[in-house]
């Protein structure tokens, strides 16, 4: 009677770290795979781990039931036979990326849909997301945007007295001549 209790009480836990991973994953990924070597998913786990991710297997029915009133309920139809969950907490697009690659070097995993901010995304819309410049290089677009702003009004403010200064030099020499 004992080993039932915390036989339940250790599902019921790992329901609610599902359940707590999908309100708070920035984005959710979901795979089919066959076939798929240990050693080769090892790899795929480190190489999510270094970019803010983590790779996940398990019953559909806790799946199902953790994503439940969470923003990963739009993906709960497509939790039928076996899936991969990438779960990501950083960045959506570094994670992407990340799976692309290992899909070119492994035919045994296909990317299903995926969840971006609580909207559906299809397995195109992943791919496309990976294609996306990576989070640093868009802050950096929009920091250039920002500077360059400040940067033409400055100049725009500083060429009157440029001219006048000019203006000024020009009538010197005039006068020098």
């Amino acid at each position: 009677m004992r080993k039932l209790a915390l036989k339940r009480e250790v599902k019921e836990k790992l329901l609610s770290d599902m359940r707590d991973k999908f309100s708070h994953a920035a984005a959710i990924i979901l795979m089919d795979y066959a076939n798929l070597k240990v050693s080769a998913s090892d790899n795929i786990r480190r190489k999510l781990r270094a970019v803010g991710a983590e790779l996940r297997v398990a019953k559909n029915t806790v799946m199902k039931m953790a994503a439940s009133g969470t923003p990963a309920e739009v993906l709960i139809k497509h939790f039928i036979g076996p899936k991969i969950l990438v779960i990501v907490h950083d960045d959506p697009v570094a994670a992407s990326k990340v799976l692309l690659e290992s899909i070119k070097d492994l035919e045994s995993l296909k990317i299903v849909c995926g969840m971006l901010g609580g909207k559906y995304m299809d397995a195109a819309g992943v791919e496309a997301l990976s294609k996306m410049p990576s989070r640093e290089v868009m802050l950096a677009k929009l920091l250039s945007v920002l500077v360059a702003v400040p940067t033409g009004f400055v100049n725009v403010l500083a060429g009157v007295p440029r001219k006048l200064l000019y203006a000024l030099k020009a009538i010197e020499e005039k006068k020098a001549q």
